[in-house]
């Protein structure tokens, strides 16, 4: 791939560098569209997500999709860094109410499974749930939705480790609307490796945008090279 050499871009943030292999990549998430392999190492801006590929952008402004199970992620500095430490709180309480939501999650996923419960159900019984927590030995990250910010503890305390502006959620996810009665899931992505679907033609009397192709993300194209193997390919 060329073009490594040229400025950052002002905006281009890199959250990923491609492992010490390198990458081979494709314009799309479709293995029959390959492009130039990543290098070595090159910082990349991870874009977007479809189940095992991952949509990346370079410091020139090149876009690609990759496997991205295989990007190396950027540690960040955490948004409080350098502020005054906040008090310390009893880490209990919100150990628990992670616990407790994390096991509502389980028994919803579990009724799915065994099919007590379809798609819409499943939604139902975890809609507003909202946890997170990593433990890393003494170690532990716990995610307080009620305020808003990352705890940080080890064992017997908890300090704020990064907490959201005003208006802003750490997940950077918005609430969710909940559908209407009566409304189909959407349809899952397709797997990477797997042919593009169909596009089924258009319901007389539907509008022009139901067929319109999706915008252009402005990124510079690809160029088509060999046909490597795809992430579902391994």
């Amino acid at each position: 791939m060329t073009g490594y050499d040229d400025a950052y871009a002002p905006d281009f943030r890199p959250t990923h560098v491609v492992p010490q292999e390198g990458l081979p990549a494709w314009e799309a998430p479709d293995v029959s569209r390959p492009t130039e392999p990543l290098d070595p190492f090159l910082p990349v801006q991870l874009l977007a997500r479809r189940g095992e590929w991952g949509q990346i952008l370079c410091a020139n402004g090149w876009s690609a999709w990759v496997d991205g199970r295989l990007l190396v992620a950027v540690p960040q500095a955490p948004p409080t860094g350098g502020r005054p430490l906040s008090r310390t709180e009893n880490p209990q309480p919100l150990l628990d109410r992670s616990a407790e939501a994390l096991e509502r999650y389980r028994r919803a996923a579990a009724d799915l499974a065994a099919g007590r419960t379809d798609a819409e159900g499943f939604r139902r019984a975890t809609r507003g749930l909202r946890t997170g927590i990593v433990v890393d030995g003494e170690d532990v990250w716990v995610y307080d939705d009620s305020a808003g910010r990352w705890m940080y503890g080890e064992g017997s305390r908890l300090t704020t480790y990064a907490a959201a502006g005003p208006g802003e959620r750490l997940s950077g996810a918005t609430p969710e609307t909940p559908p209407a009665a009566g409304t189909p899931p959407p349809a899952a992505p397709p797997a990477p490796g797997a042919p593009p679907a169909a596009t089924p033609a258009p319901e007389r009397g539907g509008s022009e945008d139901e067929t319109r192709p999706a915008p252009s993300l402005g990124h510079e194209p690809t160029r088509v090279t060999g046909v490597p193997d795809g992430p579902g390919d391994r």
